[in-house]
């Protein structure tokens, strides 16, 4: 990413920044599934968050005030003896390879490490409980690794385009070094910051490292700028790029924060800072997760890397690992049983009492117990690269460590875990230079299908009532613990659209980015294209069976029986199918369809073949340039999310 330099001259006086989003809640009152409840600030407690309030102006404390005013209203002025950085963490919450953290401490005599809690991402009806804890958590361990370095993490609630602008004024830094962020929020919420930064003088850097090339260098080589929507097209572009950059360094020290404790330093900032320290969630109006529910890995860099290098550990399953032949019903369980083909890994540790026991254990060692960590049959990676707590560079390069010991005798993209890294390219690159990417409508890349949003069926299977038991676990347990197995999210959002109930991708789209820990706004947003027909896979006749797919992993039902368990005595003969199962059977087992546990809500074979005809007709209609005619059924009472 080119680094912009600006003048260090101080821009005149200003009453207000003019880069505001405006005042009161952040997202409107919206009133269908889709709905996403008034977002209201933090709530300050003590010293943190408490009362719910709306995000308020910080007229007094833009970034563009002068650094005169900001010494004459400082009680002790001290002018900077050299340069004062402040490191601004979003995604990227991760001290290895962190071009943006390497920046910020060249030639800096302070360095302040500060993150925003945006009160336009903390809402239940926005961002999930599950990936709300998994974030505080990878704060927390984010702080621990920089206090270990000499720094701590201020974390400040607010409004990032008025909080960063303000810390840069009255802390007197002259340097602004964040990572590079693609998404539309961030990449308005960055203009907002970067506009402010530079009308005081200050420097700013913005390296690209959240993903394994920079986003701009690919696009540059795309012809006319737009991506493409192959996978092989892709990675010829990205081959003429070479290798991706290695990862660099991880710094011994950082230097420290401006003097002050955390409290004094967040009060400088006046009014536009609403609150500080890392809140629990139900400070942040959460209902409370206790331990050993919800995902079952703790979030941060510690324990992020400690399971990149126990999936590495196990050369076996790098070799033969292939996404689409692992199992959607295999539960968490140590790694060592999750890793089948693992040879000589840590093997005898007992099954602790849950999940995050086992993530805590060896904190500290270098030696890789595979038992001691919980995982599915995937590297279950995806939330730790989300968030940045794991380098795509360093999984990249220390991949590629363990594949020439192999001697090519391993697994290929796109199903290996070298092209899991790609695809996760792909969708980046197709997100960046594709306008209204996430939505069908002014989508170039996006067949044009008349989906339904029919609330009624949408809310039953967000909520894992559609009668078909695979599907319903599968809802349950994002539900529960805010993750699926790959091939699970492909069986739910096929039902949903083209499958049986030709609900429109973006009200799928939607949930998926609310629940999942690992939401990425690029993956989802183009897998729900690719699932429902709408862009990259076309073969909208092959269905994935509500009945038929599940029990090709597990015939008898386990997986049904653990997330839905007023099936748990059905015979295995009737669990994908109870509505088949005899009235004494149903009995026997404690769960009487229509009354324990609804009856299918369609009849999958019509209603399939029903939605193949429809996906044929606008099939037909693209090929025949009419495509354009082509809209989703009205929206009642129904809302998107805001951007």
């Amino acid at each position: 990413k080119a680094v912009s330099k600006v003048s260090k001259k101080r821009a005149p006086d200003k009453a207000t920044s003019s880069h505001h989003r405006g005042s009161g809640t952040i997202a409107a009152s919206v009133s269908s599934r889709l709905a996403l409840a008034p977002l209201s600030g933090l709530r300050r407690v003590a010293s943190r968050v408490s009362a719910r309030v709306a995000v308020r102006r910080c007229p007094t404390h833009s970034a563009s005030v002068s650094a005169t005013a900001a010494l004459a209203s400082d009680p002790d002025p001290t002018p900077p003896m050299s340069t004062r950085s402040v490191l601004w963490f979003r995604k990227g919450l991760r001290v290895h390879d962190n071009p943006a953290l390497q920046r910020a401490c060249e030639g800096a005599s302070a360095v302040m490490p500060v993150f925003v809690l945006d009160p336009w991402f903390m809402s239940p009806e926005r961002v999930g409980a599950n990936r709300v804890r998994f974030l505080l958590e990878s704060l927390r361990d984010l702080d621990e690794t920089l206090q270990s370095k000499g720094s701590k993490l201020v974390v400040v609630h607010g409004n990032p385009t008025e909080v960063i602008p303000a810390a840069l004024e009255r802390w007197q830094c002259t340097r602004l070094c964040f990572e590079t962020d693609t998404e539309p929020y961030a990449k308005k919420r960055d203009a907002a910051v970067v506009r402010a930064a530079k009308e005081a003088g200050v420097e700013v850097h913005a390296p690209s490292s959240h993903t394994l090339y920079d986003v701009e260098r690919l696009l540059a080589k795309c012809p006319k700028g737009e991506p493409p929507t192959a996978y092989g097209t892709f990675l010829k572009i990205a081959a003429s790029l070479g290798d991706p950059p290695k990862p660099v360094p991880t710094p011994d020290t950082i230097p420290g924060t401006i003097p002050g404790d955390v409290a004094s330093l967040v009060s400088q900032l006046g009014s536009c800072a609403t609150g500080h320290g890392i809140p629990t969630l139900e400070e942040l109006g959460y209902p409370a997760l206790p331990r050993g529910e919800g995902f079952p890995a703790a979030g941060g860099e510690t324990e992020g890397l400690r399971r990149l290098r126990a999936t590495l550990a196990a050369p076996a399953y790098v070799a033969e690992f292939k996404k689409p032949s692992t199992s959607p019903t295999q539960m968490w369980q140590p790694a060592d049983r999750a890793f089948a083909s693992v040879k000589g890994a840590g093997s005898s540790g007992a099954r602790p009492a849950n999940p995050f026991e086992a993530a805590k254990r060896g904190g500290g060692e270098t030696k890789i117990d595979a038992a001691a960590l919980f995982a599915p049959s995937t590297t279950a990676l995806s939330p730790y690269m989300k968030f940045g707590c794991v380098s795509a560079r360093t999984f990249y390069h220390e991949l590629h460590a363990v594949l020439r010991g192999l001697n090519g005798k391993h697994s290929k993209p796109p199903e290996s875990l070298e092209g899991q890294l790609l695809w996760r390219e792909f969708y980046y690159l197709a997100a960046a230079g594709t306008p209204n990417y996430d939505k069908m409508e002014g989508n170039r890349i996006c067949r044009q299908i008349p989906w339904s949003w029919d609330s009624a069926r949408l809310a039953a299977w967000e909520e894992g009532r559609t009668g078909f038991p695979w599907i319903d676990a599968c809802m349950m347990q994002l539900r529960k613990e805010g993750w699926m197995h790959h091939l699970s999210r492909h069986a739910v959002a096929c039902f949903l659209t083209r499958g049986d109930l030709f609900v429109h991708w973006e009200a799928g789209a939607a949930v998926f980015d609310r629940d999942l820990v690992d939401a990425d706004w690029a993956l989802n947003n183009g897998n729900w294209m690719w699932l429902s027909c709408s862009c990259f896979f076309y073969q909208y006749f092959r269905v994935y069976g509500p009945v038929s797919f599940g029990k090709k992993y597990d015939k008898n039902g386990d997986f049904i029986r653990h997330y839905l368990p007023q099936l748990r005595n059905m015979p295995a003969k009737y669990i994908y199918e109870p509505w088949l199962a005899p009235l004494d059977i149903q009995k026997k087992a404690g769960c009487v369809v229509g009354e324990d546990y609804p009856p299918p809500m369609v009849d999958h074979a019509a209603a399939s073949k029903e939605c193949i005809e429809k996906l044929a007709a606008a099939y037909k209609a693209h090929k025949e340039g009419k495509g354009g005619t082509i809209k989703a059924e009205p929206r009642v009472g129904a809302k998107r999310k805001a951007e």
